[in-house]
């Protein structure tokens, strides 16, 4: 089967897109001639000329007050706000603008905008370029966040989400750019339903549900499980807002114990609205509700530091172990 890397399927999701609906415009901060900082647009300035693909200013706010213009006169931007760190900037058109101009021009006008922002740590890039922004724009009604943790879903999630009519924020982690999987034939060409996760892991004692690079340590912290006998489900959820409940609340149903893995501060995060759904609407036999996540504290710099900062497959298999040997006592 044919091989496909992570940057590669940002930049074909971009392509089949630009070349598939001529609305589709995207700029940003040195995606066009420089091919973006992470090497995942080469070519496309190329291909699509100065019109449809082009670079800006080190402007976050003018980036995205731009993406909202060009969307409510019936283009279809996709923009990079290259660190999702830097995504305060633009707040403003993308929470009072963006994500509440359908509820404000009464149904009349959609806002059909995708922003791209690298994101997570691991890299070495510090408290400021290593952060999970997801928690920030998690409570605003009108936005859709998508976190794919591999590259044929990153195509397929990017895809769908240039061809949705809602303002999407579309996170890309950076140590997942040089990942690589194989595809079927053909694969390549889906595109994903917004919402929905996929159960990457079957198993029947505790449920694992992360997203983005978190996914690929819960599959390992699975394979550190199953050594001592416990058989993890790891679900990914793929995006956050919306979030698939139902094929959270069906795992549940089958292990009685659930997990949420974060990259990011235990206050206010994601996993937490997982919990507080799977508490809602779940109840009955669970034994077990927990979450895993950062400490409230900034990302450190220093490598041994940041490491053990973020919960690897170690720690994920640790907690997992110990909460259920406390259980069984």
């Amino acid at each position: 089967m044919p091989t496909l890397d992570f940057r590669t399927a940002i930049r074909d999701a971009l392509d089949e897109e630009l070349a598939h609906d001529d609305r589709v415009i995207f700029f940003g901060e040195d995606v066009a001639k420089p091919g973006g900082v992470f090497a995942a647009t080469g070519g496309l300035y190329e291909r699509y000329g100065a019109d449809r693909v082009f670079d800006t200013p080190i402007s976050e706010l003018a980036i995205t007050g731009a993406a909202f213009g060009s969307a409510v006169n019936g283009l279809r931007p996709v923009i990079e706000i290259m660190f999702g760190d830097f995504l305060p900037l633009s707040t403003d058109s993308l929470i009072n603008q963006s994500a509440k101009y359908w509820y404000l021009s009464n149904e009349q006008a959609s806002v059909p905008l995708v922003v791209r922002s690298a994101v997570g740590g691991g890299g070495r890039f510090g408290a400021i370029h290593s952060q999970s922004p997801i928690g920030w724009f998690h409570n605003v009604p009108g936005l859709k966040i998508v976190c794919p943790s591999g590259p044929a879903d990153a195509k397929a999630l990017l895809k769908a989400a240039i061809r949705d009519d809602n303002p999407v924020l579309f996170f890309e982690h950076k140590r997942l750019y040089a990942t690589k999987e194989e595809v079927e034939d053909g694969a390549g060409d889906e595109v994903a339903e917004l919402g929905r996760a996929k159960v990457v892991r079957e198993g029947t004692d505790v449920t694992l549900v992360s997203i983005m690079r978190g996914v690929h340590d819960c599959l390992a912290a699975a394979d550190l499980l199953a050594v001592d006998g416990i058989d993890a489900e790891v679900i990914d959820l793929r995006t956050i807002r919306p979030f698939d409940r139902q094929a959270v609340l069906a795992s549940l149903a089958k292990t009685n114990r659930l997990v949420a893995v974060e990259e990011g501060p235990l206050t206010g995060g994601w996993a937490g609205e997982v919990l507080s759904v799977a508490i809602e609407e779940g109840l009955g036999d669970v034994d077990d509700l927990w979450r895993i996540a950062t400490d409230d504290h900034p990302i450190p710099y220093s490598p041994p530091l940041e490491d053990a900062f973020f919960p690897d497959a170690a720690a994920i298999a640790a907690s997992v172990s110990t909460r259920l040997a406390g259980s069984a006592g």
